[in-house]
């Protein structure tokens, strides 16, 4: 009798610790996967800085482009409200989706606004529109290579809270999905282009 007392203290203990391990073991995944979005925070508020500078230079010569320029400034604008409700809870998927669509306005934007800077020959020679355009083709490198960083923490996560039996602690500790980051717009899909000879 004894020995199946002790027996069965001992498979109740592994089983509290098997338990624990899980349950930690998620913990630190949603972790890594915060981690990973912040990664993707700090280039967009890079590239959020950047703008404004980009279009203030260009504005001295785009005098008749003030349409384009107000919309780069205002995609911007909404990105960054977009980006700070995202940093806040990237578990959050009606965050992330907005953080995605309003990333997609922001880089059709800035297309439209090379396109149309391509016609004005001193903007282009111009050293600190120069400098501004390296650093933002730069920065969208950067959240890239960030971006695939997250979607990767994410799947490890996601996949963690589907495979039993962690699937279980997850339901039963109200674990939840986190969405991939990902770009919808297929002209978004690549880098922004930018070429000043």
């Amino acid at each position: 009798m004894m020995t199946f007392a002790l027996a069965l203290i001992a498979l109740i203990a592994f089983i509290s610790f098997y338990v624990i391990g899980m349950y930690n073991n998620l913990i630190k995944l949603r972790q890594q996967q915060k981690n990973s979005f912040s990664q993707i925070d700090v280039q967009l508020t890079r590239r959020y800085e950047l703008i404004p500078n980009l279009v203030e230079v260009a504005k001295s010569y785009m005098k008749h482009e003030q349409d384009t320029l107000e919309k780069v400034i205002q995609a911007r604008n909404v990105a960054w409200a977009a980006k700070k409700s995202a940093s806040q809870d990237p578990s959050n998927a009606e965050a992330m989706t907005k953080l995605m669509a309003a990333e997609n306005v922001v880089k059709g934007q800035l297309g439209s606004f090379m396109a149309i800077s391509e016609s004005y020959p001193e903007l282009r020679s111009n050293e600190t529109m120069k400098s501004l355009m390296e650093e933002l083709t730069s920065t969208d490198n950067k959240v890239s290579f960030a971006r695939q960083s997250y979607n990767d923490m994410t799947t490890d996560y996601n996949t963690a809270l589907e495979v039993f039996p962690s699937n279980i602690i997850a339901n039963m500790f109200n674990f939840s999905a986190a969405t991939l980051y990902e770009v919808e717009d297929q002209k978004a899909r690549s880098a922004v282009k930018v070429k000043f000879d």
